[in-house]
């Protein structure tokens, strides 16, 4: 691998994931810091609490394509056919991933990085995102519990990546799907605590556990 390539693809896709699309969104719409109203994560579901369900599912799409568009593009024009290609998308994904999770923007907080891994994950298993997807979806419409879909979709993920993939040859792939979606579950463990606690938003439900509810909202 070379240097300098890699210090561009980290350096790169870094700054894409640590685009605050959430919080911007918050600014721009409503005149509101994200980050002092609901759950207080600058991510889509608690953007979806603040500004309603058709802004909440844009910021959740952008917030994909922070992960997706770096990924194509180092795999399928920047670094195509580089002997390493596979080493370098997954540190770029990684890299999508931590600029979510800690904007430099925002004093290094951010969201869980469900929205973006999916996006990197379109990238690097797309098969395996074709398969827990649906999973999210359906966990989401039972419950209406945003987070216990992507807990579910980030267990059922690495499970998914070996439709099409065998060890010892993808291990390394392997390897790093599992870590990031064992890092996801970490990132909603309060969201945990409070699914058993009966105190987790719904999806549609005004969330009320931040520094601010959502009567101190600007009209």
């Amino acid at each position: 691998m070379d240097i300098l390539t890699l210090v561009y693809v980290a350096l790169g896709c870094y700054l894409a994931g640590s685009i605050p699309t959430a919080y911007l969104a918050g600014r721009w719409l409503k005149g509101v810091d994200i980050r002092t109203v609901g759950s207080g994560n600058v991510g889509a579901s608690n953007a979806m609490r603040l500004l309603g369900k058709g802004w909440g599912i844009t910021v959740l799409l952008l917030d994909a394509l922070k992960g997706l568009i770096p990924l194509l593009v180092i795999q399928h024009i920047w670094l195509r056919g580089n002997p390493s290609l596979q080493r370098y998308a997954m540190i770029g994904a990684l890299l999508c991933m931590i600029g979510h999770i800690f904007p430099v923007w925002l004093s290094f907080r951010g969201g869980k990085g469900v929205a973006t891994g999916l996006g990197v994950m379109t990238a690097l298993v797309p098969v395996a995102v074709a398969v827990a997807l649906p999973f999210f979806i359906l966990i989401v419409a039972i419950t209406r519990y945003i987070s216990l879909g992507s807990i579910i979709a980030a267990l059922i993920l690495p499970v998914a990546f070996f439709i099409g993939h065998r060890l010892p040859g993808d291990t390394e792939l392997f390897a790093f799907i599992a870590i990031a979606c064992v890092f996801v579950i970490y990132k909603h463990k309060t969201n945990i605590k409070r699914i058993f606690a009966g105190e987790e938003n719904r999806l549609g439900e005004k969330g009320t556990t931040g520094p601010q509810t959502a009567e101190t909202l600007k009209e």
